[in-house]
């Protein structure tokens, strides 16, 4: 069984909702078919009730087997729009743009998170990143102790040493540009938690660079350093370890030379990047190069999940992405 698999494998287990806020987009019927004749968990879908049901009726979605909502006509809409004045009031937010915002699919269906009414949301095969994570920060907020919203990628190896299929989580390789150390620290913790979340195996974070242990001095290496420090005292639960090169990070031989006092050299399995364009160039040479599938990005350190979708996604991606944002929500 693959890395998905056993994924969607907890997912079943888990019995969790989650909501399609694009449901007047075809692939987000097809994935809620899929989702719910697989048994991966239970889906509501946000959109005009009858644009939903021509498009089900087209694809094959038995309406019967989902949550059909309309934000402007919800039972929820005006506790919702309450709500998100209370949230808002500090940058002045009146009722009338409340409603406003509340009208839209990507506030209600956070909103629908936010109090529990289901477990995860999924979208971005219609709107832009921008606006599904704006959605998604003022409703949901920020994750304790975390500074960023972030990304990782699951990176899986066919192999890697003596093991098959071997997975790492890679973070962050697609927001945030040019992390501060804080940013970077709060980037490895969220990565420790979806690792976790997603896999159920401890974390062991190497926080990466050009310098091992020392072995050059630059300020792009204090940041790492810092940042070491801060996720320590944040997050003293969480295994982690730097500067390491990424050899250090992963092999254990030259992690041994190169760290032999620290407990993650390695070991690895959590690979943190100084900044974007290592995070994002490495996740791609590991998938060209090594042939790795790679599934994300993955958003994180929110309070409560809300994931992104590539625009060019199928209905696969869809079904995937949702299968991880339900685990996400621990």
């Amino acid at each position: 069984m693959n890395v998905l698999s056993k994924i969607k494998d907890r997912a079943r287990k888990a019995k969790r909702r989650v909501v399609l806020p694009e449901g007047t987009e075809p692939r987000a019927i097809q994935a809620a078919k899929k989702i719910v004749s697989e048994e991966l968990g239970a889906v509501t879908l946000l959109g005009d009730e009858k644009q939903v049901e021509k498009l089900a009726a087209e694809h094959g979605l038995n309406l019967g087997k989902v949550e059909v909502i309309n934000p402007a006509h919800g039972k929820d809409f005006n506790r919702f729009v309450a709500d998100l004045v209370e949230l808002r009031k500090h940058k002045g937010l009146t009722e009338q743009q409340a409603e406003s915002l509340m009208i839209s699919p990507l506030y209600y269906g956070a909103m629908m998170v936010r109090h529990d009414i289901v477990d995860a949301s999924v979208a971005g095969s219609v709107n832009t990143t921008g606006d599904v994570l704006r959605a998604a920060i003022h409703v949901l907020g920020l994750a304790p102790n975390i500074k960023v919203v972030s990304s990782c990628f699951l990176m899986s190896l066919p192999k890697f040493g003596d093991e098959l299929d071997k997975p790492f989580m890679f973070g962050d390789c697609a927001v945030v540009p040019n992390p501060s150390a804080e940013e970077l620290a709060s980037i490895a913790a969220s990565t420790a938690a979806t690792m976790k979340s997603l896999l159920d195996i401890e974390p062991r974070v190497a926080m990466l660079s050009f310098s091992t242990k020392g072995s050059a001095k630059h300020a792009d290496v204090d940041k790492v350093l810092k940042a070491l420090e801060i996720l320590k005292q944040n997050h003293p639960d969480i295994k982690a370890d730097g500067e390491l090169q990424l050899d250090a990070a992963v092999i254990p031989s030259i992690g041994k030379r190169k760290a032999p006092d620290s407990e993650i050299a390695g070991q690895a399995n959590v690979l943190i990047f100084p900044d974007l364009d290592a995070g994002n160039i490495g996740y791609k040479l590991t998938e060209r190069f090594a042939g790795a599938s790679a599934t994300g990005p993955i958003i994180q350190g929110l309070a409560k999940p809300a994931n992104d979708l590539s625009r060019g996604c199928s209905a696969e991606d869809i079904v995937n992405v949702s299968a991880i944002a339900m685990l996400m929500r621990g």
